[in-house]
């Protein structure tokens, strides 16, 4: 069968297209024709070894797809030849990746594709779409409460406002053009603004929600705790997504009487394996650390009780 294969992680040139033998299936296991994949950013930390796995080489890449079964193993149950089927969790943990015709999956890590859903709308949502659940499962998202997302545009930002508005929350939302507004306001977004102009989201924040929101999710890449304590309501809850190279600060203890004190280690450690951020003495708080997938930091806060806000 054709794969894209590396032999040694590195950069994008060890990446090899080629043939290997076929996968074989055991009692558990399902076999899949791939008709859809995608490249996540996850899949280039793997692929560059930033990300720590030991990979069975030659190592298929890719940890997503959609696809139709073809045989299935003698214990399985769930599944039968000609189902269509997707996953997100290949590629990791000593599985074989997804960029090849065919795959082995476990009958436990595959799902059915619902009627009507396209392949590749599907493999494009599929892994954005689980950093959002497991982002608002963390907070505890409640009907009623507020979120703001910034960067509500995007592949996961997208998906966090469909995703609130179903739980019954208000959603604000930012985006950087005039069509990512347009767009998030077709999501389900109740008020959106331009990021680019901060004052102007800062206003219209307070307008949507006086007291503070609920939650407060960063999708930008740059976050900015100082901004994000001042915007969230007390008891508000902050999720953070971020790369490798970021190294947002957190606010010190010098900060003023309203904002949390917080202090982190400055080791350079990597995301997966870095502990979260503690809250020292002085804050109530707790601090989570978010899945491999999708470093991520999810931070409830409690405001000093001088905070009126």
């Amino acid at each position: 069968m054709k794969a894209a294969y590396i032999e040694s992680v590195g950069p994008p040139e060890c990446i090899r297209f080629g043939d290997l033998p076929a996968p074989a299936i055991g009692p558990a296991d399902v076999l899949v024709a791939t008709t859809a994949v995608c490249v996540n950013p996850v899949d280039t930390l793997i692929r560059s070894g930033q990300l720590a796995e030991k990979l069975p080489f030659p190592f298929i890449v890719g940890r997503d797809m959609t696809g139709v079964v073809r045989a299935v193993g003698s214990s399985v149950t769930r599944f039968a030849p000609g189902d269509r089927v997707w996953c997100n969790n290949q590629g990791h943990h000593g599985r074989q990746g997804t960029f090849a015709e065919m795959l082995a999956v476990r009958e436990d890590l595959l799902y059915r594709l619902p009627p009507g859903v396209d392949d590749q709308q599907c493999v494009a949502f599929v892994h954005s779409g689980l950093t959002a659940v497991l982002g608002l499962q963390q907070v505890a998202l409640q009907r009623g409460e507020s979120l703001f997302v910034n960067g509500g545009a995007g592949n996961v930002g997208s998906a966090v406002v469909q995703l609130a508005r179903s739980r019954g929350a208000r959603v604000f939302a930012t985006a950087g053009s005039a069509a990512g507004l347009a767009w998030c306001r077709t999501l389900g977004a109740e008020q959106v603004a331009d990021y680019h102009d901060v004052g102007g989201v800062d206003r219209a924040l307070a307008e949507f929600a006086p007291a503070g929101v609920d939650v407060h999710w960063d999708a930008s890449g740059q976050p900015d705790f100082d901004r994000a304590v001042a915007r969230i309501a007390r008891r508000g809850r902050i999720v953070v997504m971020s790369g490798y190279a970021a190294r947002p600060p957190f606010p010190s203890a010098r900060s003023t009487s309203s904002t949390p004190r917080c202090t982190a280690s400055p080791s350079p450690m990597p995301a997966t394996t870095r502990r979260a951020p503690q809250p020292t003495r002085s804050t109530a708080g707790s601090c989570k650390a978010g899945s491999r997938c999708a470093p991520t930091a999810c931070c409830r806060w409690r405001k000093p009780p001088s905070h009126t806000g």
